[in-house]
């Protein structure tokens, strides 16, 4: 009963490690987007009654739109949070429409073409992950009312996202004449749908903090587990010693030399087993080639010439694609290596194993390491380990 108060210790600081590592993993909300390019279309407003600073909100009399998309945009954005975009826009003054302070009497084409500096809030106010505020100044060029006229723009605006591509723009911008005899200022207004590519992403600093502390947990759990196993070895040993000298005391000598034995016969298979070698897989697959198949042939000779030898199957992936693909990859490529060494009739309870994905990776290519595809190969691959013997 003594013996097993610790064990049952452990066992719950285990669980609850687990638990820790659980609450704490990695998601999409704990990375940011580094930079990216940004193309959206959609509607702009205009307001050029004359007194767009004054009633912002005069949609009978003020505002001029066009049923269609009427909007394009494009632009470049940089992790210090300065963008560089191109804007098109199209609109009509409708007649009986308020502009210049008169009243439209017939439809009137507008164009505008703006280029404009952005910077993102967020590098101020904080990451949110789905929320992007931004402000921003510029020039463009703009036919409305049958005048062509420079002007100088400021923006303010938001988008927000609904997917790490898709998102919508929202933004008013104020345009102000370059020819103030001739022109007046007018405000745009602009929603459209916005597409997001070529993103390069990074961890955020809350997800860093995650990574590290899962990287403690895990090695917490690791050393714990090494200790329950060194225990458990240490005991099987010290009863199977203590019946060995109880029951053959006057066979002391035979009982030293057939131990001697037998661990020169362990250290022997742990050595094949150690030199084997790896079965490495093909990116994104699972089937065993020629090559595999003949270490997993080799390792039936051991498993066979040692009847009492259970081995560990690990499965493994390189670090491209989700984390929730590698894991489902790994977990294939863990059941097709066991599925094939039982199908040559070694028996399933003396093949165990188990599936990482890309949390074990054997160097450096991480996802925010660019590597070679020879680099890559190295973790896609399933490893063996004595769990007995």
């Amino acid at each position: 009963m003594k013996a097993t108060k610790p064990v049952i210790a452990v066992l719950v600081f285990l669980f609850s490690l687990a638990l820790t590592a659980q609450e704490t993993q990695l998601t999409r909300k704990d990375s940011i987007v580094k930079s990216s390019w940004i193309v959206s279309i959609g509607t702009n407003i205009i307001d050029d009654s004359g007194d767009e600073f004054g009633e912002l909100f005069d949609f009978k009399e003020g505002w001029n739109v066009v049923p269609f998309p009427s909007r394009i945009s494009i632009g470049r954005y940089f992790e210090n949070g300065v963008g560089l975009e191109a804007i098109g826009t199209y609109n009509k003054y409708k007649e009986g429409k308020i502009v210049d302070n008169a009243v439209n009497p017939e439809d009137v084409d507008y164009f505008g073409l703006d280029f404009r500096v952005s910077y993102d809030l967020n590098m101020i106010l904080g990451e949110t992950g789905f929320f992007d505020p931004y402000v921003g100044i510029g020039v463009g060029y703009t036919d409305a009312n049958n005048q062509g006229r420079g002007t100088y723009n400021a923006v303010l605006g938001f988008r927000t996202w609904f997917s790490e591509h898709w998102g919508l723009d929202f933004s008013s911008s104020g345009k102000w004449t370059m020819n103030t005899e001739n022109s007046s200022n007018h405000i745009q207004h602009a929603v459209g749908v916005a597409y997001r590519f070529n993103v390069e992403k990074e961890l955020s600093r809350k997800g860093e903090e995650k990574l590290a502390l899962l990287k403690e947990i895990e090695k917490e759990q690791q050393r714990v587990q090494d200790s329950i196993t060194a225990k458990e070895r240490a005991d099987e040993e010290a009863r199977l010693l203590a019946e060995r000298l109880e029951k053959e005391k006057e066979a002391a000598r035979l009982a030293a030399e057939k131990e001697k034995k037998e661990e020169v016969k362990r250290a022997k298979v742990k050595d094949e087993v150690e030199n084997l070698g790896r079965v490495y897989f093909k990116l994104n697959s699972s089937y065993l080639s020629t090559a595999d198949k003949e270490v997993l042939d080799k390792l039936i000779g051991i498993l066979e010439s040692a009847p009492s030898l259970v081995i560990q199957v690990s499965a493994h992936t390189d670090s491209r694609g989700t984390d929730t693909y590698n894991q489902w990859l790994s977990e294939k490529r863990a059941k097709r290596t066991v599925e094939y060494l039982i199908s040559k009739g070694i028996a399933s309870e003396r093949v165990k194993y188990d599936a990482f994905g890309e949390t074990r990776l054997t160097n450096e290519c991480d996802n925010d390491t660019p590597c070679s595809e020879t680099k890559h190969s190295e973790n896609r691959r399933s490893a063996f380990e004595i769990v007995s013997l």
